[in-house]
C-alpha cells in the first residue's frame, strides 16, 4: 500500500509540472537552441559550468537577448557569484541603463532599448586599463573606465534567469528575466572590434574558452525551457 501512495504522489508531481522545481541533470550544448524564461519566477534559472576557472583580469561577455517586459523593471541578465561577493553582475536598470557589477558599485551605459526583437549585446573590460563597454548589435558604447586593476575571483557560481543575493540563495520574482536567451559565450580576453561585428552577424570566431554555447554545460532550475532557435 505504501508503494503504491509513493506511486500516486510521483504520478501527481508530474502531470503538475511540481518536478520541474528540482534542477536537471547537467546538459551539454545547446547549439541552434534558445533558452526561453515564461514566466516572472523566484526559482527558475540556468545554471552554467565554466570550462576554465572565473579568476579573470578581462573578459568579452556576448549573448542574444530578448524580452517584452517594460523598461522600467529591473531585468538580471547575467549574475556570477562568489560566497561574499557579486563578482560580475549584468543588469537592466529600471531606468532603462545597462550596467554591470564587479564587487560593488557599478557602471551605467545608455543603450538602445532591449525589445521583444532579439538584441546582440557584448560586453568588454580590460582589467589593465579599465576600459569597459558595451556592444549592441556590433558598435561600441562609448569606453568608460571601470576598476582598473581589479581581479575577477574564481570559484563561484553563474546563473541566467536570477540574481543571487547570497550564495545560490535570495532569489527574487521581480528581478528575474522572462523571455528568449541564446548564443551566450564568453572570452578571457578582449575581442576585437571585428570579431565582435563577426559574431553579431553569425560568422565563425574563435570559440569561446569560458563559454562557448555549442558546447556549454548547463543545468536547468524550474520552468526554463530549450526549444530549436528557429
Amino acid at each position: 500500500m505504501m508503494v503504491n501512495t509513493v506511486r500516486f504522489a510521483l504520478v501527481v508531481v508530474g502531470v503538475f509540472g511540481w518536478s520541474m522545481m528540482l534542477p536537471s541533470a547537467t546538459q551539454v550544448g545547446l547549439s541552434d537552441k534558445v533558452l526561453v524564461f515564461p514566466y516572472e519566477t523566484d526559482f527558475s534559472f540556468v545554471s552554467l559550468i565554466p570550462q576554465k576557472e572565473m579568476g579573470l583580469r578581462a573578459f568579452t561577455l556576448c549573448m542574444r537577448v530578448a524580452t517584452e517586459l517594460p523598461e522600467d523593471r529591473q531585468i538580471i541578465l547575467f549574475a556570477y557569484r562568489t560566497a561574499d561577493y557579486d563578482e560580475l553582475n549584468v543588469w537592466r536598470e529600471s531606468d532603462g541603463r545597462v550596467s554591470f557589477y564587479m564587487s560593488g558599485d557599478g557602471i551605467f551605459f545608455h543603450l538602445p532599448p532591449i525589445t521583444t526583437f532579439r538584441t546582440s549585446l557584448c560586453l568588454t573590460w580590460d582589467s589593465r586599463t579599465g576600459l569597459s563597454a558595451f556592444w549592441v548589435d556590433g558598435k561600441r558604447s562609448t569606453y568608460q573606465v571601470y576598476k582598473p586593476g581589479h581581479s575577477i575571483r574564481p570559484k563561484g557560481s553563474i546563473l541566467l534567469g536570477q540574481d543571487a543575493d547570497k550564495h545560490l540563495g535570495g532569489l527574487e520574482a521581480g528581478q528575474s528575466f522572462v523571455g528568449e536567451m541564446a548564443d551566450l559565450n564568453m572570452w578571457d580576453f578582449v575581442l576585437s572590434r571585428s570579431m565582435i561585428q563577426a559574431w553579431h552577424y553569425g560568422h565563425r570566431v574563435p570559440k569561446g574558452n569560458i563559454f562557448d554555447w555549442g558546447t556549454m554545460e548547463y543545468e536547468l532550475n524550474g520552468n526554463v525551457m530549450v526549444v530549436d532557435d528557429d
